[in-house]
């Protein structure tokens, strides 16, 4: 585009400025507006005769007048959305008979305005569907018609055509919007190509025939038959129109420029992408996008390479990426590196055999060298730039790209439509080696850069409305493959940091006050910033050679020199910096003179020049030496740097540092690296971004084992149910319930429309109880349709002689709180929503006793979002039956909890060699009652062969004797049980009756057994000298029970993969606030075993209609939905979830 004209498109887009600023309502405004008196005379909930007051005209008097010549501003329609203008008087109204232009419009505006506020908007339609079939048809006639609808009606109803293809979970939606993406679209095909692919594909072949044959039979009414080919050719049609309309942009006759047209544009390409995106719309779809040639119409436009074309040229890198994503769009599977590599390897000998068949003499060079010699973008255009427009063309038919040529007037007629170029770059981008995706992303910098950070396409600011497009990934209900959810994710992820670190630095910049020096052009800092400081030097001191295989160095290392001044708590605050730290390296170009002052609600462009931005992450402080001096180093030990300089030793990204090097030598630019005159540090709290994209990135490149069961639904495909306990084949029929139940009542309280069936009388029926679900039960290969409790109370055997109390629970669980535990307790996926004071962690807790009681060997994984729910669950847990050596609390949140004892890593380490020490001394007067010499209680080993040798056989003796002498006297168990001096302070031990005695016998022997079983389990802290070795051992051995947030989950994956971390079930409390990411990450914190996931349930406990996730940026909230949750799209995906319906905070009253 010329200079005028882009700068023209750049007004004018700026003149319609953010639309949010002009649509801001007031209460007043709401008032006081005379479409509000028009609303309480006509429509609103308290008008009487709504019906009769019905006018085709009002309808058309309110678009015409109040939304279409105000250019749709938003001010107008947030007044009708106030006012449930669709709800109570547009669709209610609706019918075929009085379908105008208008009226749909209307309808069309008005949904999208709920989309954008974020408002379920298909309620109206689903409670009266009656016309939404003709609606969706009429929407679809005027997405085609040119001359009646204007460019930014056409926006409209493009935004409406993208919210209902991105609304897939409502059925009247689905029904409707899935026949425009049916196979019948493939009819849109050149012959030879629908042949290639139903070739491939017999199945496919055969679906095809019956969908033609089907429709030859049924040729319907010309109306149906209307419908029928405008379903077919919809796509066609709308991508033809696209071309149109991006032709005209780029026609350099037509001097004036509508900003519609580029918005038309923008907007068809997004909702080219969520087609793209989506497996359903996807699966016939691609084969139309590539026989269309969309993108080489966009990539050879003019308007795709000017200023005023960066989001369109954003939006088709986009495009281009998802056309070519690595999966087979019909079986939907993902495509391995081998897949991917033999496709391109079928194009490029396909491509060789037509140089061979039409050009054997002239080609030789091309047809004879091997794949990669002639695949690459500059070896082909090579090669083509020589041929001419008919020998292309040539090429092009014999791939099966372009129609047959006929000869005669139908040859020329055929090209006339192609220039050269055009031919080229088809072939091109048909034929060229495609960038390995893994390898792609494995390239990229970590850190954001000043590119990405202040790109408003990429990066949108605070005021983003949700009204216009952003070259961004959405997280909707489904994804491609498990690759693709990532990617989004980190993606997003990324870019979330990316607007957190723009605040920060933003923020810094304003206070330091950068001014240009009147003399010398340096740049002076007028004011001070508690978060950064001015570098004095900056050095690059190691570039390590790549890796084999690896274009990046493997490592860059560089000293930091900074002056941190007098006050002590700046010092403090600096000196503190921990390894893995990030820090932003900053080079500032002032323009402002000195004395010039800032105003930070002013665009931070416009006052302020950032050149460079460049990520680090801390090492460690340097000593006077020139050493990093070891952060867990004893103080006494640790050099002092005296003076107010100090040095850190910082690694940079290799990636970025490449790619820096790359641009000065080829650009002859200045070296990024001796520029810096700034540093910023972040928060440590909110700092942890590049270790959670480490973890991310590190996902991305292994095969993620997700666990069979879960897989589906994940990626938001199959039945919903699919992960329910019911199910499950591996369903558990019986369980011990644990102290769940209060009395036999409470059990037939509980389970409401079940028949409970007691195995004793009443009056034996104490709790603890197993209970048998029938209708979980399996006969001859089919689940029973039983609904009956069968209710067995359980003995306890007493673990030891002395009194012992058992913590039991004392809560009535109600009969949905029954249901969620015993759905947690079984295999599969759990959800349970629970709104605020419904007993949600009450549950939880019973729940991981009662599978801890019930499978003592699994170990249970506890995930929350904030420190505080982690301690609330921990803190009850701890008061129920739950050994406390089983018990972790990983992470920095537990100097929170409210208890006497020490759960983390180290307490617990404590806690096992004190509990050691007294174990220990519980052998030694054991021995002393046996009467055993020698030092036996020394270790856990000595310990462990006097239990071997002499206690286990005496014991064996006194069974022997006891089974010989049975029935001989009533003293017989008191004379023969060997260890009777061990429990001398029981006085009597024994009864002098038999039974009751061998009762007491086996108590005491499981006593010794359990003191000699601990410390068996305990001999490894004594092997173990290293603090750390005895953390890792009793994180992947000894602890049962392991709570953590889900942060600290996603930043320390690494280590604890190579660790060897097991678990069987994950517990997530607050699951509904937890980002789609970081609730996904726990589920693959262990290596997968024999190719498979090890977990058997997850349970997620929360409640969506509280607070979402927290996203600071806007646009990533509305555009992207990035504040949706995985619990929150399971719920909209209808995956089974238990609702806990009864309060117990509040008073009754």
């Amino acid at each position: 585009l010329s200079a005028r004209r882009v700068a023209m498109v750049k007004n004018d887009k700026k003149d319609t400025g953010p639309a949010h600023q002009k649509g801001i309502v007031t209460v007043s405004a709401l008032q006081n507006d005379h479409l509000t008196e028009i609303a309480r005379k006509n429509w609103t909930p308290n008008t009487k005769d709504k019906n009769v007051n019905f006018s085709n005209d009002l309808i058309s008097k309110i678009y015409n007048d109040e939304i279409k010549a105000s250019k749709f501003n938003p001010r107008k329609i947030v007044l009708l959305e106030f006012s449930q203008y669709l709800e109570c008087y547009l669709w209610p109204n609706f019918t075929p008979e009085r379908d105008t232009n208008e009226f749909i419009m209307s309808i069309v505006v008005m949904v999208n305005e709920k989309f954008r506020e974020r408002i379920p908007a298909w309620q109206p339609f689903i409670k009266n569907p009656k016309h939404f079939i003709h609606l969706l048809h009429r929407v679809l006639n005027l997405a085609l018609n040119e001359e009646q609808i204007s460019m930014i009606e056409q926006c409209s109803i493009l935004q409406f055509l993208v919210n209902c293809f991105n609304s897939v979970e409502v059925d009247i939606v689905r029904e409707q919007i899935t026949k425009l993406v049916h196979i019948h679209i493939w009819s849109n095909l050149l012959p030879k190509q629908l042949d290639d692919i139903l070739s491939k594909n017999k199945k496919l072949r055969k679906f095809w025939n019956q969908n033609e044959t089907r429709i030859k039979a049924n040729p319907g009414t010309g109306e149906a038959v209307k419908m029928q080919e405008m379903e077919q050719s919809f796509l066609w049609k709308m991508i033809h129109r696209f071309k149109k309309t991006l032709d005209r942009i780029d026609d350099e006759k037509n001097t004036e420029i509508d900003v519609d047209d580029i918005r038309y544009c923008e907007r068809f390409v997004q909702l080219m992408i969520d087609l793209e995106a989506l497996l359903p719309t996807r699966r016939f779809f691609n084969a139309v996008l590539h026989s269309s040639h969309l993108l080489v119409h966009c990539l050879l436009s003019s308007f795709i390479k000017s200023e005023a074309g960066s989001l369109f040229c954003q939006l088709v890198d986009m495009l281009k990426f998802y056309a070519r994503f690595e999966i087979d769009d019909i079986t939907g599977q993902p495509l391995t590196h081998t897949e991917v590599a033999t496709r391109h390897t079928e194009h490029v000998i396909q491509l060789q055999k037509a140089a061979f068949k039409y050009f054997k003499e002239s080609m030789k060079d091309f047809y004879l060298l091997n794949v990669s010699g002639v695949d690459s973008r500059k070896a082909l255009t090579k090669q083509f730039s020589s041929m001419s427009k008919s020998e292309l063309y040539r090429f092009a038919e014999f791939l099966h790209l372009v129609p047959e040529l006929e000869g005669g007037e139908g040859k020329k007629g055929a090209m006339d439509g192609m220039e050269k170029e055009y031919l080229t770059e088809t072939l091109i981008l048909h034929c060229e080696r495609r960038a390995n995706q893994l390898q792609q992303l494995n390239e990229q910098p970590l850190y954001p850069t000043e590119t990405v950070i202040w790109d408003e396409n990429i990066v949108p600011y605070e005021h983003y409305s949700g009204e216009g497009v952003l070259a961004l990934n959405k997280l909707n209900l489904q994804f491609l493959t498990l690759h693709d959810y990532l990617l989004r994710n980190f993606n997003l992820f990324q870019l979330e940091s990316t607007y957190e670190i723009r605040q920060d630095v933003q923020d810094v910049l304003f206070r330091m006050k950068p001014w240009l020096h009147e003399t010398n052009g340096n740049c002076v800092w007028g004011g001070w910033a508690r978060m950064a400081l001015a570098i004095d030097q900056f050095t690059i001191v190691e570039v390590a050679k790549p890796l084999v295989g690896e274009k990046s160095p493997a490592v860059v290392k560089a000293d930091l020199q900074l002056n941190i001044g007098k006050r002590m708590d700046i010092r403090g605050e600096w000196e503190s910096l921990r390894k893995h730290d990030v820090l932003f390296l900053v080079t500032c170009r002032p323009k402002a003179a000195v004395g010039t002052k800032f105003n930070p609600r002013m665009p931070f462009k416009d006052q302020i020049e950032v050149a460079y931005v460049r990520g680090a992450e801390v090492e460690g402080m340097l000593d006077p030496h020139g050493h990093v001096i070891e952060e867990f180093e004893a103080y006494e030990k640790k050099p002092q740097v005296v003076g107010d300089v100090r040095r850190w030793r910082v690694s940079l990204d290799p990636n970025q540092y490449r790619m820096d090097m790359e641009n000065t030598v080829e650009k002859k630019s200045e070296d990024v690296y001796y520029t810096f005159n700034l540093v910023v540090r972040r928060d440590p709290k909110t700092n942890n971004f590049k270790a959670v994209l480490g973890t991310m990135r590190e996902l991305l490149n292994t095969e993620c084992v997700v666990p069979d069961w879960i897989h589906n639904l994940i990626l938001g495909y199959g039945e919903p149910d699919q992960a329910n306990y019911k199910k499950m084949t591996n369903v558990v029929d019986t369980v011990d319930m644990n102290d769940t139940f209060l009395d036999f009542d409470h059990v037939k309280e509980s389970f409401d429309g079940y028949k409970v069936v007691g195995s004793e009388k009443k009056e034996k029926m104490i709790p603890p109880f197993a209970i048998s679900f029938k209708d979980l039960q399996t006969v001859e290969g089919m689940r029973s349709t039983e609904r009956t409790v069968e209710v067995r109370p359980v003995s306890r055997v007493p673990v030891t002689p002395y009194p012992h109390k058992v913590n039991r629970n004392k809560i009535r669980f109600t009969p949905a709180q029954v249901e969620a535990i015993k759905s947690g307790m079984q295999p599969g996926l759990t959800m349970v929503v629970g709104p605020p004071g419904t007993g949600k962690t009450d549950v939880a807790v019973q729940i991981i006793a009662n599978i801890y009681h019930n499978w003592p060997n699994q170990r249970t994984l506890i995930v929350t979002h904030s420190n505080q729910a982690l301690n609330q669950l921990f803190e009850k847990i701890i008061a129920l039956d739950v050994d406390e050596r089983h018990l972790l609390r990983m992470g920095h949140g537990e100097e929170g909890l409210e208890t006497e004892k020490d759960f983390s890593r180290y307490g617990r380490v404590n806690h096992v060699l004190k509990e050691r020490i007294r174990l220990l001394g519980e052998v030694e007067k054991l021995a002393d009652a046996m009467g055993e010499l020698g030092d036996v209680g020394y270790t856990c080993e000595t310990a462990g062969h006097f239990y071997r040798y002499r206690v286990c056989r005496a014991w064996d003796d006194y069974l022997t004797s006891s089974k010989e002498e049975e029935g001989e006297g009533r003293d017989l168990i008191k004379n023969t049980f060997p260890f009777t001096p061990f429990f001398r302070d029981i006085e009597p031990l024994f009864s002098g009756v038999n039974e009751s005695d061998r009762r007491i016998a086996f108590s005491c022997w499981e006593h010794i057994s359990r003191i000699f079983l601990q410390l068996e389990e305990f001999r490894a802290f004594e092997l173990l000298r290293n603090g750390r070795d005895r953390t890792e051992y009793l994180l992947v051995k000894e602890a049962k029970i392991i709570a953590m947030t889900c942060t600290h989950a996603a930043l320390r994956r690494a280590q604890l993969v190579q660790l060897g971390f097991r678990y069987d079930n994950i517990l997530m409390e607050e699951a509904a606030q937890i980002l789609e990411v970081e609730t996904f990450m726990p589920l693959l914190l262990q290596n997968p075993q024999d190719g498979r996931n090890r977990l058997k349930r997850w349970i997620m406990i929360g409640d969506h209609h509280q607070l979402p996730p927290v996203v600071q940026n806007v646009a990533f909230q509305k555009y992207s939905n990035m504040e949706q949750s995985l619990f929150a799209r399971f719920v909209r995906l209808g995956v089974p979830h238990v609702l806990l319906d009864r309060q117990g905070r509040a008073r009754a009253e």
